[in-house]
């Protein structure tokens, strides 16, 4: 079978994230830089705006401000970033168990094995793109291949919101004729060394003496010369779901809401995907957590606790009882999120004690038995092809 690796990365990571909270940033040059007041330090992340004056990550700032002095700078919040990344791995897990996390804004998946789930490589990559935008505010592009290695340059080929497929009869044509300073894992040093040998494309390096780029670099060479000729053996590296610590979904609404019952329909569609993430992993929460961002950007959370679960209904009951406490008509909502954490070992196989079983009686079984049924039915013929009838439109 076809090994079909995808390296999904999001664009711009740290303004992105930005401006999902921020959107008087979206269509104007900004970047986050630190210490702006000063005027001192680097540019973390640069928008596309900005990018396109000639603003560069890494850049000096004053350099920054004489090219584009308009530019809006925003200082680094780390913590929000790494719980944006949080969110997107969490979305990125849903679409297959072996998932490996590059850094705070990028991983490999291993997608062989799922077109009877997701569609052709392209189709899921669409899916993703879509899900990503429509649910955390953020762009990504994303490389696909048979590798890890020439996904990860795929995904770079086209930024933002580019998906490129690089197969073996697409290296002579997409990848041979780049600069060996563009190749994953040749820093600047190293590709000088190359320039000096003479050789200044991928496509040289690859035609190269594999065995004189080996004595030159030592251990790395053999990697470096492997690569250029598209071969890369390195397993996808897949996290293990015992540090999982909650399942969180939330989304950004396409309009402000005030209508509770609306807002209750949205929560179920983001319950029934932590009740079906937390199946797959075989996590039981004690713990849920809502979400609320109102349209004016102040943040409310809170949170309860119950017996522990992981059935869509009882999730969903939790977070919309959570939802009417503390529901004010006279304000609208931007945003809702809930999550599901205190996790209680394995839903499946771990053994029930007598006060499980009495709570597992009546509604809550038949509530495992609908999970476990539609469970099955997407997982034969895909996530779309079964819900609840309160989430049709």
């Amino acid at each position: 079978m076809q090994k079909v690796i995808f390296l999904v990365d999001i664009n711009a990571f740290f303004i992105s994230c930005e401006m999902t909270r921020n959107p008087s940033l979206v269509g104007i040059a900004a970047a986050v830089a630190g210490d702006p007041k000063k005027r001192t330090g680097i540019i973390l992340a640069a928008n596309y705006e900005a990018r396109s004056c000639g603003v560069k990550t890494a850049m000096v700032l004053h350099e920054a401000l004489k090219l584009c002095p308009k530019i809006i700078l925003v200082p680094p919040d780390h913590r929000f970033y790494e719980r944006k990344s949080k969110e997107v791995m969490d979305l990125l897990s849903n679409y297959t168990p072996a998932l490996e996390q590059n850094s705070i804004d990028e991983a490999w998946l291993d997608m062989t094995g799922c077109e009877g789930l997701f569609g052709k490589p392209l189709e899921a990559a669409r899916c993703i793109m879509t899900e990503m935008k429509d649910r955390l505010g953020l762009c990504c592009s994303i490389g696909i291949a048979a590798n890890k290695f020439l996904a990860k340059m795929a995904a770079e080929m086209k930024k933002p919101l580019g998906i490129t497929e690089l197969w073996e009869h697409d290296i002579p044509n997409k990848l041979w004729p780049l600069p060996v300073r563009d190749m994953y894992g040749i820093g600047g040093k190293n590709a000088e060394k190359l320039n000096r040998m003479g050789i200044q494309t991928i496509g040289e390096l690859a035609r190269f003496d594999g065995h004189l780029i080996v004595k030159t670099f030592g251990k790395s060479g053999n990697d470096i010369y492997q690569h250029a000729n598209g071969m890369d053996n390195s397993p996808v590296f897949a996290h293990m779901a015992a540090g999982m610590k909650s399942i969180g979904r939330s989304t950004t609404l396409p309009e402000d809401l005030s209508d509770f019952e609306q807002a209750k329909i949205v929560l179920m569609g983001l319950a029934d995907d932590i009740g079906k993430t937390a199946r797959k992993h075989g996590k039981r929460g004690r713990t849920v957590h809502i979400t609320l961002k109102y349209s004016d950007f102040q943040v409310v959370t809170r949170q309860t606790t119950i017996p522990a679960t992981c059935t869509t209904r009882e999730i969903y009951k939790a977070g919309c009882s959570l939802l009417e406490q503390h529901w004010n008509r006279l304000r609208s909502v931007r945003l809702i999120g809930i999550s599901l954490g205190g996790f209680y070992d394995d839903c499946h196989s771990r053994q029930l004690s007598l006060f499980d079983q009495m709570e597992d009686d009546g509604k809550n079984a038949k509530n495992a038995q609908i999970d476990r049924a539609m469970d099955e039915i997407r997982n034969k013929h895909g996530p779309e092809i079964i819900t609840f009838g309160s989430l049709v439109k």
